[in-house]
């Protein structure tokens, strides 16, 4: 019985030495769905034990590369929540193993990658960013934590853009991915399937070979005077404040000085925002700055499944319903404000799963993000 490709959530190719993957739900705009987790752990680790495998490219049908989580399944799977705990941990499993693939990875990423779904990109040996490329981690406006190994990456980012990044979900450019270190080179659009079939051309995982091929195809970034990144000062002197609290009280004397008008749209979504997602996403950014890759890993995994158990909130939950199933944009938040959330309570969601419950990872393992960024257009100004 011959298979029906669009039915397919991953596809995949062998050409020579080259294995693709293509990220196939373009309606859904490539979402992590348990499926996809599936397939997709089950081809990498084929391809990363394959000799004759020596270089994988991933790449996303459609005009997302992977818009994150499926945020469905877990709203359905809220009256169920243990049935969520299996692609969860695959999930997580598969995460860490992109941090340490065996073999160069290339990601094409021509479109949205957010959340979970940049997961799929930040770690790669060589992650090809467009102008189409749009990137954020969006999960504190619906009560959730930056996952997927984000308070890794996010905590190392220069002076305080991880808190930042966290709790705005502020959006990034390909342009602006590249210049602070979250991707590697900078592609125009029509220029990525002549990349991808040099890339298969050359048939061989030399990284010096393959970064110069890339090379060939990308483009110096420029960055805007009005790109985020050089709004340094400004974030540095809010979002180093101890508390969200005193982050917002910073932020908003800030937004009342002349030019700084860009401050005051993301305000607003700051206090639209879950106050227990704020401020779990702070902690765990801090927490993250003194945590190895699989001690942060680990720790998300933790907080995941806590708020799937609505351990001290259902923001989560109320969240999705909000923005996703009923789209009135109009969460009622359980606390309402900052000030009732109760740090002991928070405390709770943070602390170590029991041994038998919490998830396995080896701790030695080096892995490729190293969150240097002394080569970067960004460090270097």
């Amino acid at each position: 019985m011959a298979v029906n490709q669009e039915e397919e959530v991953v596809l995949t190719e062998e050409k020579g030495h080259v294995r693709l993957i293509t990220l196939n739900q373009p309606n859904k705009l490539n979402v992590i769905s348990p499926k996809l987790v599936y397939q997709l752990a089950k081809n990498l680790e084929k391809f990363e034990k394959d000799e004759d495998a020596k270089l994988v490219i991933i790449k996303g049908a459609g005009r997302a590369y992977s818009a994150g989580g499926d945020l469905k399944v877990f709203y359905n799977g809220r009256t169920t929540r243990d049935s969520c705990l299996e692609v969860v941990y695959r999930f997580y499993w598969l995460c860490y193993h992109n941090y340490t693939y065996k073999k160069p990875q290339v990601a094409l990423v021509h479109g949205i990658a957010m959340g979970g779904g940049a997961s799929l990109m930040v770690p790669m040996k060589f992650s090809v960013v467009t102008e189409k490329t749009i990137f954020s981690m969006p999960e504190a406006g619906i009560g959730h934590h930056v996952d997927c190994g984000f308070s890794y990456v996010l905590s190392r980012l220069p002076g305080s853009l991880g808190e930042y990044f966290a709790l705005t979900g502020a959006r990034l450019s390909g342009e602006e991915l590249v210049a602070v270190g979250l991707a590697t080179h900078f592609v125009p659009l029509d220029k990525l399937s002549e990349l991808e079939t040099r890339l298969v051309s050359l048939n061989t995982g030399d990284e010096n070979t393959l970064k110069a091929a890339i090379e060939e195809f990308s483009l110096d970034v420029q960055i805007s005077q009005e790109s985020v990144l050089n709004k340094r000062s400004i974030i540095d002197e809010c979002f180093s404040k101890d508390s969200v609290e005193e982050i917002l009280e910073s932020f908003e004397a800030e937004s009342r000085k002349e030019g700084n008008e860009w401050i005051v749209p993301v305000l607003k979504g700051l206090k639209r925002s879950s106050p227990t997602g704020l401020k779990m996403n702070l902690r765990s950014i801090r927490e993250g700055r003194k945590q190895t890759l699989s001690e942060c890993l680990k720790k998300e995994f933790g907080l995941t499944i806590n708020i799937l158990r609505k351990l001290i909130s259902g923001d989560m939950y109320e969240g999705i319903r909000a923005v996703v199933i009923d789209k009135d944009n109009s969460p009622k938040w359980d606390p309402p404000t900052l000030g009732e959330v109760d740090s002991q309570k928070l405390d709770l969601i943070f602390q170590p799963f029991e041994e038998a419950f919490e998830l396995k990872l080896p701790e030695n393992e080096e892995n490729r993000w190293s969150g240097k960024y002394e080569d970067s257009v960004y460090a270097r100004k």
